[in-house]
């Protein structure tokens, strides 16, 4: 259960009514989903939350799908189920196909496994692995 109303078109202020257009400008859609629509309580939270997304998230050394599909493992890290579910939807709307994300759920479960072994072992960083 939301611990914040989810505010209709009806009941943004301006602030938050600018950055909802912006939103469905930048993804070509009239949908703005429940976690922009929790954010508008708060309109300058809204507005730097998108913005960091939309730089974020926008075109440059990694694609849209593989920037995804590590939104949804760090997702899954934190254990996000809302973050969770718009990411594996996003990921497959880029493409995602049902082996790319059976494998990254492997990745992500080996990962969290192993993580848990080093740490419980507290296993020294090898000096190869480290930056000069």
């Amino acid at each position: 259960m939301s611990t914040v109303s989810l505010l209709s078109d009806a009941d943004l202020s301006p602030a938050a009514a600018k950055v909802f257009a912006d939103i469905r400008a930048t993804r070509q859609t009239d949908f703005v989903n429940n976690f922009w629509r929790a954010l508008a309580h708060d309109p300058a939270l809204l507005e730097r939350t998108w913005s960091a997304a939309k730089q974020v998230m926008a075109p440059g050394a990694l694609d849209a799908k593989t920037k995804e599909l590590i939104y949804i493992g760090v997702s899954a890290a934190h254990g996000c189920d809302y973050c969770i579910a718009s990411h594996t939807a996003s990921a497959r709307a880029k493409g995602m196909t049902p082996a790319e994300h059976g494998e990254l759920l492997a990745v992500i479960a080996m990962a969290a496994q192993t993580n848990r072994l080093a740490q419980a072992l507290r296993v020294p960083v090898d000096a190869a692995f480290e930056q000069p």
